[in-house]
């Protein structure tokens, strides 16, 4: 679940260089067979493989592995990518392995005539630079990645995809590196696989392990990590024989305005799916049957307002508050958000029309409570904490709103990013594209305030929602199709997504 730097991670490689301990070279061996492994059991041998490879290790993967597919009877041809320099270390043994194997179509790339054209029914295994890279590819490299993008050419990128960093791209040209179908990275994800503007980079990205040392993964710290089915099983707590819905606790939520009560019933119904024991839903007048109606099982607060939110009820009698989805951004509804933020609720979600009112009066982000969750979506944070230009950038405005206001900032996304007043930053692995649909935030919201109001500590009460969330609409896809997807439908699917953790 940890996600270290390129730095880090080359220090965890010789850590277990030293006290695992094992060579240099069968630690890459040991990493190729991974990557031949996955080979093949996806591509046939009927496929030509055609190798790219550069003077460092992550060229030596990709001579290794070349050596290793050709004795599974794969044509392959390897292009090392010259300086005018040997190789040294394990590339250098790699070289001659190949050399004596005689086996793969070895050949050297000085100029841009030795680049080779490529059919598109080849493969094409890219090891021309790895995570250690620093700098802008320019020059004779660009030439080689860009006939590779040209080439239509199913494209497999070893560890992480030529050009790119394993975390600030901010200041990298995207148009210099390389398009891969697929990423087979080693033991950790790199930070920048989580940014959206590198998903057409990478493909496919998958982590396959290689043995690296346990100690070192314990022992080095990150603020950086990623969230696992087994990370949320163990949170989750185990219902006792003898509980009742107080146990549970008792949830208020402040949603709906005239036009906008179906975000009010959404974010009821999942925080109901989400084990609260019990459920007031504050609504403007005009919403009472709609509530009543639709989610019987929650009880109705109404506002003096017939059609938006004006006050609230005694907060004494609650657990956890949400406020938010449909609320508007009338004026009344202005202060009485300011009001209730007044009245330090000890545990707060705030959402939709609640973040945006929050954007016009941004001085009232200092009456946060303390450990309070807001869960925008990119431009709702846009508008809250400033534009940014890259994920980069915009994560370290994340990092830095949570700590400045001491809250949790939950930014949805394909790889939802919750960032802690302690700088602790996870990013979510469930979901999928059809929770691109209207509602689906609502639903987020209701099942945060329901895990808030179970006594749940707000950290994991942010971190169980979004995962949950996401495993929900996942379980959706699964059995019927991501498009036709409603937020009703993940709300509804929040009945399968505990089963299935507790088998874990």
């Amino acid at each position: 679940m940890k996600i270290f730097s390129t730095k880090q991670i080359a220090e965890i490689d010789q850590y277990t260089i030293k006290n695992e301990p094992i060579a240099d070279i069968d630690l890459m061996e040991r990493a190729s067979l991974q990557i031949v492994d996955w080979l093949i059991h996806r591509i046939s041998n009927e496929k030509k493989l055609i190798f790219f490879a550069g003077p460092g290790n992550n060229g030596g993967d990709a001579l290794a592995i070349a050596r290793i597919m050709a004795e599974h009877d794969y044509s392959c041809e390897l292009y090392l990518l010259s300086f005018g320099k040997e190789l040294k270390g394990s590339p250098a043994i790699n070289w001659q392995r190949l050399e004596q194997q005689g086996k793969v179509k070895l050949s050297t790339i000085e100029s841009e005539d030795d680049i080779p054209d490529v059919s598109s029914d080849a493969v094409i295994l890219d090891g021309l630079f790895g995570s250690g890279l620093s700098r802008v590819l320019d020059g004779l490299p660009v030439e080689i990645v860009k006939k590779i993008n040209q080439s239509g050419s199913l494209v497999i990128a070893i560890d992480i995809p030529s050009g790119l960093f394993g975390e600030d791209n901010s200041e990298n040209k995207l148009s210099n590196v390389l398009r891969a179908n697929h990423t087979l990275t080693f033991q950790f994800p790199k930070l920048s696989f989580f940014f959206p503007e590198h998903d057409e980079l990478l493909g496919d990205w998958e982590v396959l392990p290689i043995g690296l040392h346990p100690k070192a993964i314990d022992d080095f710290e990150t603020l950086f990590q990623f969230l696992t089915s087994e990370l949320i099983a163990s949170k989750l707590v185990c219902r006792s024989k003898f509980s009742h819905k107080g146990t549970y606790g008792h949830a208020l939520l402040i949603a709906g305005s005239y036009g906008k009560m179906g975000a009010a019933v959404l974010a009821s119904k999942a925080c109901l799916r989400s084990g609260v024991g019990l459920l007031t839903s504050h609504i403007p007048r005009t919403g009472y049957e709609i509530i009543q109606t639709t989610v019987p099982e929650a009880m109705c607060s109404i506002d003096a307002s017939d059609l938006m939110f004006t006050e609230f009820p005694d907060l004494g009698q609650f657990s956890a508050v949400g406020v938010g989805p449909g609320l508007g951004l009338k004026s009344n509804s202005q202060r009485a958000l300011r009001e209730l933020l007044l009245a330090k609720p000890e545990k707060l979600v705030i959402d939709a029309d609640g973040l945006n009112i929050l954007s016009d009066k941004k001085e009232w982000l200092e009456l946060l409570p303390e450990n309070s969750i807001l869960t925008p979506h990119p431009k709702e944070f846009e508008r809250l904490a400033g534009e940014s230009h890259d994920s980069w950038s915009r994560l370290q405005m994340q990092v830095q709103f949570s700590k400045k206001y001491k809250v949790i900032v939950v930014l949805k996304g394909a790889h939802t990013c919750i960032t802690f007043p302690n700088g602790q930053v996870y990013f979510n692995t469930t979901g999928n594209p059809g929770m691109a649909t209207a509602g689906s935030g609502d639903v987020l919201t209701g099942i945060v305030l329901g895990f808030l109001a179970q006594n749940y500590s707000p950290g994991d009460a942010a971190l169980l929602a979004v995962f949950l969330h996401g495993l929900s609409g996942d379980i959706y896809a699964e059995s019927n199709s991501a498009e036709a997807m409603t937020a009703g439908d993940i709300a509804e699917g929040m009945k399968n997504v505990f089963s299935r953790l507790q088998n874990k």
